[in-house]
């Protein structure tokens, strides 16, 4: 296939594009390369992607109509994987401006050019974030999603509802994912995984928010990665069974679906910090904060239907996928 990337300087569309041009396929890969966090660390990745046979780059951001029709225009993508965004809870709160360009009006010049050129499949990103104040867990796509608690997740929110526009309007095949604390190697710095191994290795403390109760369901990036290449291959169908009297919010009678992408298994924070500590061989010292605007106390990840439907299922252990980033951590800063 010829894959268009969006975000292929970003963690997960540095990780996906790798294993897409393992298995041999073209990507084509975009990025605005802002400064969000450490350029240099995007430009790492994208030099790794650069030096292998299959792989384009473009330096474009997705809110540029102009250029992201002649895009469009100049290639022919058999499927399409929205992997760009401003991402960020807490920074929606600080600059939402940013949130509005990159996560509404570049989704919408996605889903402009996929229409008009008659892409076979788009998938995008969309977040765990979307379940708001939802308690009920663990979080399934068939619940209703209607309570964000932060500009970033209405905008993964409606991400979702203009993709479905577009499925019904134009018979556009769209999948969107919602992933789970993504970790692992080259992974972002403004993530707690990042931000805790830095600062323990330096001696500070670590801001531990919630007074340390939180739960997340940490997902290590080889399994977000699998997990989009399984769904890039399950090209969705419209649901015989979806009623309009009773609608399922994942599916549609137009080729339409939502996945969630978790490791199924909520981690607490303090056993996360734990796993930092035991893989560094050093003891953090901890600054316990109380719980941040726009932040959840949990997550929690039903993912039966993506076993149901691609036979996969997230399993990396924390312990394990911990280990590989502060090994990774080391040896790119030297540390």
């Amino acid at each position: 296939m010829k894959v268009l990337v969006t975000g292929a300087a970003g963690f997960i569309g540095y990780g996906l594009g790798r294993r897409l041009l393992d298995q041999g396929h073209q990507v084509l890969g975009i990025d605005n390369l802002n400064d969000y966090y450490d350029v240099e660390l995007k430009k790492s990745r994208l030099a790794l992607l650069n030096d292998r046979d299959g792989f384009q780059f473009q330096r474009l951001d997705l809110a540029d109509r102009k250029g992201m029709e002649d895009l469009f225009v100049s290639h022919s993508f058999d499927c399409v994987v929205n992997l760009a965004a401003q991402a960020g809870v807490r920074y929606s709160i600080e600059n939402p401006a940013s949130y509005v360009d990159a996560n509404l009006v570049g989704f919408g010049n996605i889903l402009e050019g996929c229409r008009h050129s008659k892409v076979g499949h788009l998938v995008y990103a969309s977040s765990s974030s979307v379940y708001g104040l939802n308690t009920n867990m663990p979080f399934s796509v068939r619940h209703n999603v209607d309570h964000p608690i932060s500009l970033y997740a209405a905008s993964k929110k409606a991400n979702e509802l203009m993709a479905h526009t577009y499925s019904y309007l134009y018979n556009l095949p769209c999948t969107g994912l919602r992933f789970f604390t993504v970790y692992g190697p080259w992974g972002r710095p403004d993530m707690a995984l990042f931000l805790f191994t830095k600062a323990i290795l330096n001696n500070e403390p670590i801001k531990v928010f919630n007074n340390g109760d939180m739960k997340r369901d940490f997902t290590y990036i080889d399994d977000i990665v699998e997990g989009v290449i399984r769904v890039m291959e399950k090209i969705p169908e419209p649901d015989p069974d979806w009623s309009s009297d009773n609608p399922n919010p994942s599916s549609s009678r137009v080729p339409y679906k939502i996945y969630n992408i978790g490791n199924n298994q909520p981690v607490a924070l303090m056993e996360f910090v734990e796993a930092i500590e035991t893989a560094l061989g050093q003891e953090a010292l901890k600054e316990y904060l109380p719980l941040q605007p726009g932040d959840v106390p949990a997550t929690y990840a039903d993912v039966n239907d993506l076993i149901t439907d691609t036979g996969f299922k997230p399993s990396t252990p924390v312990k394990q996928g911990v280990q590989r980033f502060v090994d990774w951590y080391k040896g790119y800063y030297e540390a």
